[in-house]
């Protein structure tokens, strides 16, 4: 039987319940865990495949799941991998940051894309060598717990204290050091009211040339944190990994 356990059950969490709902991914059985069970349990009720809530990560390793999808938080990725990998589960990490700390190497660690794309143009020239990456991301302040009325730049420097800094709004900042070097990635945050999306400008200098990639994505209208892309990311991802093991 292949399963899919998902830790976190909020904006993420729950557009991934959704696709396994309406069948874009094939499972037989979802298993949700959340801390706070309601989120899991009010999942659950919304849908018709077959749902089992656990109340932690133990029970969840019990019922043996193929991949186990975190949508939760930093933290919950330092609790919870090596427990995960020790079961040989697939796991896809949402919460990249936490990665940028832990310097695990797993085939068993799974990143998507989130809420950019390009990476594979960008894996390609970090062979070769890259210079430089600067990556602008650019928010509503609601986004970042903001109030400025004007323009403002939130942060400026270097990725790992971005993501420190804002750990549930810069994995894309974390994907992208992962996948060059983290010393070579340069962040700006700029809080903007005149935003409704959130926008990740990205320009690379490399041995052969120069790349310049724009996101535009709508927020979670629970979350304004969240790209809707990076669920959809995820949701790609996890279809392939269970495709491959039919």
């Amino acid at each position: 039987m292949k399963k899919v356990g998902i830790i976190g059950c909020g904006a993420i969490g729950t557009i991934i319940s959704g696709a396994i709902e309406k069948g874009l991914v094939k499972c037989d059985e979802l298993i949700l865990y959340d801390y706070n069970m309601e989120r899991a349990e009010k999942i659950q009720k919304s849908l018709h495949v077959p749902v089992t809530v656990v109340k932690n990560l133990e029970e969840m390793l019990r019922l043996k799941p193929a991949v186990i999808v975190e949508a939760a938080s930093q933290q919950a990725v330092r609790d919870y991998i090596d427990k995960i990998l020790a079961e040989n589960i697939e796991l896809i990490v949402m919460s990249v940051g936490a990665l940028l700390d832990l310097k695990l190497k797993s085939n068993k660690i799974h990143i998507p894309s989130g809420a950019i794309g390009g990476l594979d143009a960008i894996s390609g020239a970090a062979i070769a060598g890259i210079d430089e990456v600067i990556l602008t991301t650019r928010k509503n302040p609601k986004a970042l717990d903001m109030d400025n009325k004007e323009e403002k730049i939130a942060y400026e420097g270097c990725a790992e204290e971005a993501v420190r800094r804002f750990p549930r709004e810069m994995n894309v900042a974390a994907t992208l050091a992962l996948t060059t070097q983290p010393e070579k990635v340069r962040v700006r945050v700029i809080s903007d009211p005149k935003v409704d999306k959130n926008v990740h400008e990205i320009k690379i200098k490399w041995k052969y040339g120069d790349m310049q990639l724009k996101f535009a994505n709508e927020p979670h209208p629970e979350n304004p944190r969240t790209s809707a892309l990076a669920a959809w990311s995820a949701i790609k991802l996890l279809k392939e990994i269970l495709e491959k093991r039919t």
